[in-house]
């Protein structure tokens, strides 16, 4: 059982060991050899040695060094390269652990400091990001990394730059290539998106309702409105055709009056009225128990003669008194504008 743990721990050990050599003889496994005459690729510096000392760093195209004495040491790219940088841990401000895989470019911009500033450049830059990744990432809240993934960039482009100015590389950019949550943390998150969507849901709804609360209570108003303009337009054109009515029907009695004024006036003129008033006598004392079982009657009640002349003297008195009344207002009316013209 021992055996087996040590195995697969030195087996571990072993591939962290080649794949570290791996990328430290990426750039230098195959140094070219000095034939005197060297033809130097662009986008490509190479570090010369005398006697182990650094001598000068050779230029893209045609150069020419002493064998034996001058050696290459050195071939860095001057082109810009990727990196990428494993997967790590890394905590935010509010406790929650996310892995994170990303993306280094870089460029180196100085032979000699990337040369002999750094035993492993691309291995030094790495290690860097990866640090700077993890103090960002605890600076900020998990909502935060998502929302501000270019600020967060930015920041551990800038932080990386600080640092190896002096080894002679620069940071281009940092990208975040893919970005995992334990799945607690997704569940949690997953199930705060859906309350969201559900609390949307609810509120448009409740918005819906409002609104059309608020149009049936419009039209409900406007109806009433409207209701109450036609009442009031009917009760007005009722009015007015009452009042109409009401001219008419005095016009028509006044008329009828005058009709019977003049037949007065003729010959026979009273008998005709005196027949008319006992008809009417007739009538009504027929009609008198009709309404009621009770009937208060006067003593006379069967002398229609009496109630006749009776009714006659009655309609003559107030003719008289009213005929006496417009002689008086005549006179009156006669004296008053000669009064006036004596004074």
């Amino acid at each position: 059982m021992l055996r087996s743990v040590v195995n697969r721990n030195s087996t571990n050990l072993l591939k962290a060991t080649v794949e570290h050599a791996q990328q430290c003889v990426r750039n230098r496994s195959r140094l070219p050899l000095n034939t005197v005459i060297l033809f130097v690729p662009q986008q490509e510096a190479w570090v010369i040695e005398r006697f182990g000392k650094y001598k000068q760093i050779l230029q893209p195209g045609l150069n020419v060094i002493l064998p034996v004495i001058d050696s290459i040491k050195y071939v860095q790219s001057l082109k810009e390269i990727a990196i990428d940088v494993p997967h790590q841990a890394a905590i935010t401000s509010d406790n929650v652990t996310l892995t994170i895989d990303a993306v280094l470019y870089l460029r180196v911009f100085d032979p000699y400091k990337a040369s002999y500033g750094v035993e492993d450049p691309e291995y030094a830059i790495t290690q860097l990001a990866q640090t700077t990744m993890r103090s960002e990432i605890g600076k900020i809240a998990l909502d935060t990394v998502f929302r501000e993934r270019e600020l967060l960039n930015i920041a551990i482009v800038d932080s990386i730059n600080h640092a190896s100015n002096s080894w002679g590389i620069k940071c281009m950019r940092y990208e975040i290539r893919d970005m995992t949550l334990p799945p607690k943390v997704q569940e949690a998150m997953q199930m705060q998106v859906e309350a969201e969507r559900k609390k949307r849901a609810f509120i448009l709804e409740s918005e819906g309702k409002r609104e059309a609360d608020i149009n049936v209570a419009e039209g409900k108003k406007r109806a009433r409105i409207l209701n109450s303009e036609a009442f009031m337009t009917e009760q007005v054109n009722q009015a007015k055709g009452e009042a109409e009515a009401q001219i008419v029907n005095a016009q028509a009695r006044a008329t009828s009056i005058d009709l019977v004024a003049q037949a007065l006036q003729k010959e026979n003129g009273m008998n005709a009225v005196s027949m008319n008033v006992a008809e009417q006598y007739v009538t009504a004392f027929g009609n008198l128990a009709k309404e009621s079982n009770t009937v208060i009657l006067p003593a006379n009640s069967g002398d229609v003669a009496g109630m006749v002349t009776q009714a006659l003297t009655m309609y003559k008195t107030l003719s008289n008194t009213t005929n006496k009344q417009l002689d008086v207002k005549e006179t009156k009316a006669e004296q008053s504008p000669s009064g006036n013209e004596k004074l």
